[in-house]
């Protein structure tokens, strides 16, 4: 089948090319998780091998705003935690990021923190705290968590699940296929009778392997997997409306009804370009069956797109590069994988300008919205599983300071906004929270308030204050984001082991594997 011209454009660009906000990337020739790269400093241009065809979507990191010009700042939320898991794998194998692959709030984000649930019967929860910046003293830094309704195992909704499987011939690499076939067999030691699973496959051709098969038949799904070979070129034509389709025709209303897509990347839905491709997940998703779109392997990974996919699809972006991650998306945090407990999620936070100078947004460049979309019930926002976490970070410039560059000037035509008696409180924001359930077409609206706690010091905050605030610095040094100000590795590496905290998974401690070997790859201690 002829490929759609969006992805030859890809497959013909060579390395380190760049059009249109993206850039491809690899890794080095010969690195790998058991010989990883010497540690030196990675050659200027991140230079890859010509075969490399990954792709991502060059960052354009938020500036600092004034809340007299713009005292709203709205976005999506993001629960995704594919970013992390890719850094990590360019890490281990012996190579720095590329920097579209470092989304800050997807590194933030991929940790759990300890932010109870709501206990009223909301979808939500929030914990705001402010605190010294780190990296810049002078200023203060918001932390913004919202935690989501936690659901127990047993009161989990059926699922109705369809596994679309990439099996072309680059996906016969032991940490593509294999690992698929290993994520998925986890997955299903996590279902039961009420569950059923379909399975479709997409190669040279297109197919149905397994009809809908409920989970109280565990051997006969096991035997449909365990039977998983890859061969042949990738032609996804009809996949992906196949694995709908069958979504459809086993819907089970009020149940958990989704699409699990696993490949290398290199994905073709017979569509002719990028723009159908995501017009077509977001059609899709209007039927009640969300999407997780997950990648594996090196060499190809489409970053970018499957992001899209994921965003537009309703539905979670994840990157599975070793069973233990495979373990946390479908052991650990099973019911956050595969249950929505609302769709749709905006966050708006509204700052008053008698407290304020100055705030900027870390992360979430590619979930911001108008200020109007808050409250457009048709625009399309991010979703949350059931336990989902969402950390947001504002580096915020105290009133009376000196606005940054990049601020903009006094108005000529019109005097300061007249101020409201809330102004005069000790409030430093508003954040509304605003959400569809599952199932509805109308949002709800949640909103809570944060004053001025006074002068306090960075080594004062909360464990996961700190600790999340490590994790933003780390990913802004991996960047040299032109904000990190005065954040080091070594800086990071002392704050993590004395905000580590309750770490019962381990990834904290994982973590700090990960600023060693930054900090090797760059040369230095930071």
């Amino acid at each position: 089948m002829r490929k759609a011209p969006w992805l030859l454009l890809l497959l013909a660009g060579c390395s380190n090319s760049s059009a249109g906000g993206r850039t491809t990337y690899g890794p080095p020739p010969t690195a790998s998780a058991a010989a990883p790269a010497p540690c030196c400093a990675p050659s200027p241009g991140f230079l890859a091998p010509p075969a490399s065809t990954e792709t991502y979507d060059a960052i354009v990191e938020n500036q600092f705003l004034s809340p007299k010009d713009q005292p709203l700042s709205t976005f999506s939320v993001d629960v995704d935690t594919a970013s992390y898991a890719n850094v990590r794998r360019f890490l281990n194998e012996g190579t720095m990021p590329p920097p579209g692959a470092v989304r800050l709030e997807e590194l933030v984000n991929y940790f759990p923190y300890h932010t109870p649930p709501p206990t009223d019967g909301s979808a939500f929860a929030a914990r705001m705290e402010m605190a010294e910046c780190p990296w810049n003293p002078t200023n203060r830094l918001v932390r913004i968590a919202i935690q989501g309704r936690e659901m127990p195992k047993r009161e989990r909704p059926p699922c109705n699940l369809v596994f679309l499987v990439d099996v072309s011939g680059s996906m016969a690499e032991p940490n593509k296929l294999p690992l698929v076939k290993t994520a998925l067999r986890m997955l299903l030691e996590e279902l039961d009778g009420r569950d059923q699973v379909s399975m479709v496959v997409y190669a040279g051709a297109s197919g149905l392997v397994l009809p809908p098969t409920r989970c109280s038949n565990k051997a006969v799904i096991r035997q449909a997997i365990d039977a998983l070979d890859a061969g042949g070129s990738t032609n996804g034509a009809a996949g992906i409306q196949l694995a709908y389709m069958q979504a459809r025709e086993a819907f089970v209303q009020g149940g958990a009804n989704r699409v699990i897509l696993c490949t290398d990347g290199d994905f073709n839905v017979g569509v002719t370009d990028e723009s159908q491709l995501i017009a077509l997940i977001q059609e899709k998703a209007k039927s009640g069956v969300f999407l997780t779109a997950l990648g594996f392997g090196r060499g190809n990974l489409k970053d970018a797109m499957l992001e899209k996919l994921a965003d537009k699809g309703n539905g979670v972006h994840g990157y599975v590069d070793s069973e233990k991650e495979a373990r946390k998306l479908f052991v650990e945090q099973v019911s956050g994988t595969l249950v929505t407990i609302a769709k749709d999620v905006k966050l708006q936070v509204e700052w008053n300008p008698t407290r304020v100078a100055a705030y900027r947004l870390l992360g979430y460049e590619n979930r911001l919205l108008a200020k109007e979309d808050f409250h457009d019930d048709k625009k399309d926002a991010g979703d949350i599983g059931a336990g989902h976490a969402v950390t947001a970070f504002y580096e915020v410039v105290p009133a009376g300071a000196p606005a940054p560059t990049g601020v903009v000037d006094p108005l000529r035509y019109q005097t300061a906004p007249t101020l409201s008696d809330a102004a005069m409180s000790a409030e430093i924001l508003t954040l509304k929270i605003r959400y569809k359930a599952p199932d509805a077409d109308t949002s709800r609206l949640q909103a809570f308030r944060l004053e001025e706690p006074g002068a306090v010091a960075f080594g004062a905050a909360s464990e996961d204050f700190r600790f999340s605030a490590a994790v933003a610095a780390f990913a802004m040094i991996l960047t040299d984001s032109p904000f990190k100000g005065g954040a080091r590795l070594a800086w990071v590496r002392q704050t993590v082991e004395r905000s580590r905290g309750r770490d019962e998974a381990g990834y904290r401690r994982d973590f700090l594997a990960l600023v060693d070997q930054a900090a090797k790859l760059k040369g230095r201690e930071d």
